[in-house]
């Protein structure tokens, strides 16, 4: 073989190489992108389909918008889990649960503290605090069976019930009345609804397709595991939508809804996102997942009860709470890059 000839196809294979590792990164900014878009848009058009048909504002924000601003964890990990990449499926749903109470919590407290006057909030807790509890007892074996998928799905649906029934018996609060005018604002044809609502779901599928196959080539050609990926960027991505909900929820003023979104999304991807993925296949678990990444979870968790200080009207986060999180966040994120690289 020719010096010539030698150099020529070690040039070819570095640069198909970093062709390749630009088209993945590529893959993965862009389908995080159109991932946060669809979302946006299949949750609009599926919310004004629903009021046309007479569906009320309290399933429409209960049911539709909540899981819209879960949809990207939702799909993302239903792709992983059916690519059988069980770090991105995991890593995804309870790295997000991490972003949305350090990253999006601590932002939103420390741009304004965060006063909560409901007490629904105080029974939403509770059902986090069980659901994380059931997620880690499952978990301790090493893997998440199709059994195990299943029983998370089930208590998702109950709970999903009972919140209906509680909210409709209370009438839904500011909420519902919040709800009702913003659907009313939104005057387009049922037509355009319903394309809204297609088009959003067929981009919420293939850019979450794209999403993970950028997100795996990346992994395995910097030799890394897929896990650190859907711990950090994937989790950071899929949380945008949870991030634009809180902060325009603080600067209207509605803090119980920038709380209830973090809590609301960190219950669906503990039970709905990691349960669907589970009751796929099987998946199996790197044991730092859950001495790690869920115990970082949980004390998260369980900080955010003890930072919601009381007073006369309710309870707050303050400046200083929103600070801790956001500090617990970044060193987290930090002690992951570093031990993975």
């Amino acid at each position: 073989m020719s010096p010539i000839f030698f150099y020529a196809q070690r040039y070819i294979q570095l640069f198909s190489l970093a062709f390749f590792m630009l088209l993945s990164f590529a893959a993965l900014l862009f389908g995080l992108i159109f991932l946060v878009i669809s979302a946006d848009h299949f949750v609009d058009g599926a919310a004004v389909c629903a009021k046309k048909i007479g569906i009320s504002p309290l399933i429409i924000g209960m049911v539709i918008v909540g899981f819209g601003t879960s949809a990207p964890e939702l799909l993302v990990s239903l792709l992983a889990a059916l690519q059988e990449n069980p770090g991105i499926a995991l890593g995804n749903a309870y790295g997000s649960n991490i972003t949305n109470i350090g990253l999006i919590l601590g932002l939103t407290a420390i741009l304004a503290p965060i006063s909560v006057n409901s007490s629904v909030f105080k029974r939403e807790f509770s059902l986090l605090i069980l659901a994380t509890l059931i997620a880690i007892l499952q978990l301790l074996d090493g893997s998440l069976s199709r059994v195990d998928g299943i029983v998370l799905l089930v208590l998702f649906a109950v709970i999903m019930i009972y919140s209906v029934w509680r909210s409709r018996k209370e009438n839904a609060g500011s909420f519902n009345s919040q709800l009702e005018q913003e659907l009313n604002t939104k005057q387009i044809s049922t037509a355009k609804a319903t394309f809204k609502l297609a088009t959003g779901l067929l981009v919420l599928i293939g850019s979450s397709r794209i999403l993970v196959w950028g997100a795996v080539n990346i992994a395995s050609q910097l030799g890394v595991s897929d896990e650190l990926i859907g711990l950090t960027i994937v989790a950071f991505g899929t949380s945008l939508p949870e991030l634009a909900s809180s902060l325009t929820a603080l600067k209207k003023g509605e803090h119980d809804i920038a709380l209830g979104n973090v809590i609301g999304s960190n219950l669906f991807n503990t039970l709905a996102v990691v349960g669907i993925a589970g009751s796929i296949s099987q998946l199996t678990l790197n044991p730092n997942l859950l001495v790690r990444d869920i115990s970082t979870m949980s004390l998260m968790t369980i900080l955010l009860l003890f930072l919601l200080r009381p007073r006369k009207t309710g309870s707050i986060i303050p400046r200083q709470g929103g600070i801790l999180l956001l500090s617990i966040y970044i060193l987290y994120n930090s002690y992951l890059l570093l031990s993975f690289f």
